[in-house]
């Protein structure tokens, strides 16, 4: 069986301005950079013998901060980007909310259905997330950590568990959350789903950080 650690990048610039990213490419701020650490001195205990980063920046330093604490080296696969939301990419959540709000409820509650404008298509999507499932199940190790984004790391779930990607927005990682997955390809356990509590340490000390 492998062990698939599943770590959202933490807080980017758009984040923090709830703005919609998807492939736009932006950097951690201070708090994603503690974050980021916080997560990799959690990440020590899961043994971990691989780590496999997006190409997109928040993702890739995030990596970078987490592989620094555990002396590791990174690889990186543009296969677990995060979707592209086409037309809403630079939009903020307050602008969405105000113009398309059930348009956006629709595709929360089935992003396969009801598609964004231009985002890329669920299939490129579901194709390319498939291909790098099957060569991290190739591989000899078996603690695998995936630093990507809450789109991918959900679709690879909602892939490896049979749940569809219907279900992809139903669930929800924060900024560094820890999801851990079990499988052998074909018999998939979840064993930890979004945990966080290594960030309850970014709280005592956000007045020092900030």
């Amino acid at each position: 069986m492998k062990r698939l650690i599943l770590c959202r990048h933490g807080e980017s610039e758009y984040n923090a301005k709830r703005i919609i990213q998807g492939h736009i490419d932006t950097d951690l701020t201070p708090a994603g950079v503690v974050q980021a650490r916080l997560a990799g001195e959690e990440l020590k205990k899961f043994s971990i013998q691989r780590v496999f980063s997006s190409d997109l920046k928040r993702a890739f330093r995030t990596a970078q901060i987490i592989a620094d604490v555990l002396d590791m080296d990174i690889t990186k696969d543009k296969r677990i980007r995060e979707m592209s939301f086409g037309e809403w990419e630079g939009r903020t959540y307050d602008h969405i909310f105000e113009t398309d709000y059930q348009t956006f409820q629709n595709w929360l509650k089935n992003p396969v259905a009801c598609p964004l404008p231009y985002q890329e298509d669920i299939e490129n999507f579901r194709s390319r997330l498939e291909s790098f499932i099957k060569d991290i199940l190739k591989l000899p190790e078996d603690n695998i950590l995936i630093v990507a984004h809450g789109g991918s790391i959900q679709g690879i779930i909602c892939i490896l568990t049979g749940i569809g990607l219907e279900n992809l927005w139903a669930l929800k990682h924060t900024n560094t959350g820890i999801s851990v997955l079990e499988t052998d390809g074909r018999k998939t356990e979840i064993k930890l789903l979004n945990y966080s509590k290594h960030l309850e340490t970014e709280k005592r000390t956000e007045t020092v950080i900030l």
